[in-house]
């Protein structure tokens, strides 16, 4: 297993910190046309002894989910793939939410000795945003059908795996955030675990692959070592979060203080021959850190970074 992280800012002192904590990886979101940024990047993170391993957020697709795009979109992703595969960038992490992205109700949930998380209550949907995010896609219209997303998806598939596969580039999705089969007018797929397993057999390739945010499917309400053992062979990228409640009504939790069995769950990675990237995600907001962006900040992922080191020692030759 590689431990992978975000971080916000990419600044010298990140970087070093991650370094420091023994961070294999470093996750990036797509900057735009301008690819030569990822180059840069790659360069940056290389002189601190670490990797590009996934690029994820941000990616040119909102178009393609909707059947709207004109072929620009698709186009940038393909170039995208071969400009990844040149740096020796081998995963894109992306997701099928029409019109939007993850969504929170709240920035400022409380957690264990103050600190705060991110938190969404269906009943509160009218507050909702994006954290670190422009507001919605103003130019995507509601009105996304279950059908037609399954179609655009099966379309994007079939041309972008064998570019991918060829390219030695995974693919990997990530699911809908919350989990909800509907959410602002638009209608969801990747709501449920019957969902990735359809995913998977759209295109059978080595790279169509699945994003285990555990935090996602936590919500989902299933037994989270039980799944990871079901799709195994397609789990190539992961999320190693926690939360507290359903996908109606949720908070994220430090990962020690949430609802799944977090040894169980990397006990099961272990057992299904996971070896790929694992990062925090969504960590929450401690003492000074208020003008950061929500879920995040730094201090939080230090701690997450010893915890799932920890937890990937701790099961490397005697699993539970």
């Amino acid at each position: 297993m590689k431990l992978a992280s975000v971080l916000t800012p990419l600044s010298d002192e990140n970087l070093t910190l991650a370094a420091q904590c023994g961070v294999d990886q470093i996750v990036v979101r797509y900057p735009g046309s301008d690819l030569s940024e990822i180059t840069r990047m790659q360069q940056r993170v290389r002189s601190f002894g670490m990797e590009i391993g996934v690029v994820e957020g941000y990616l040119p697709i909102d178009r393609i989910k909707l059947g709207t795009d004109n072929g620009s979109d698709l186009g940038a992703m393909k170039t995208l793939i071969h400009h990844l595969s040149d740096l020796d960038i081998r995963m894109i992490c992306y997701n099928f939410m029409a019109g939007t992205d993850w969504i929170r109700t709240s920035v400022d949930a409380p957690e264990r000795g103050g600190s705060k998380v991110t938190a969404f209550r269906l009943a509160d949907l009218d507050k909702a945003r994006i954290p670190g995010r422009p507001a919605f896609r103003a130019d995507l219209e509601p009105g996304a059908k279950r059908t037609e997303l399954w179609k655009n998806l099966q379309n994007f598939l079939e041309e972008v795996i064998p570019v991918a596969e060829n390219a030695g580039v995974v693919m990997a999705m990530h699911p809908d955030d919350p989990p909800l089969p509907q959410l602002l007018g638009n209608e969801r797929i990747m709501h449920d675990v019957a969902g990735f397993e359809k995913l998977v057999e759209i295109v059978k390739s080595p790279s169509n692959k699945i994003a285990f945010c555990q935090g996602s499917f936590s919500e989902m309400g299933i037994d989270i070592p039980a799944t990871i053992r079901r799709l195994g062979p397609h789990i190539a990228y992961v999320h190693y979060r926690d939360v507290v409640g359903t996908a109606e009504d949720f908070r994220e939790s430090w990962q020690d203080n949430g609802q799944t069995d977090m040894a169980e769950a990397m006990c099961a990675y272990r057992e299904v021959g996971f070896n790929g990237p694992m990062r925090p995600d969504h960590v929450p907001q401690m003492l000074g850190e208020d003008d950061g962006e929500p879920g995040y900040t730094m201090l939080g992922r230090l701690f997450a970074f010893g915890y799932i080191r920890g937890m990937m020692h701790a099961t490397e030759k005697h699993c539970c």
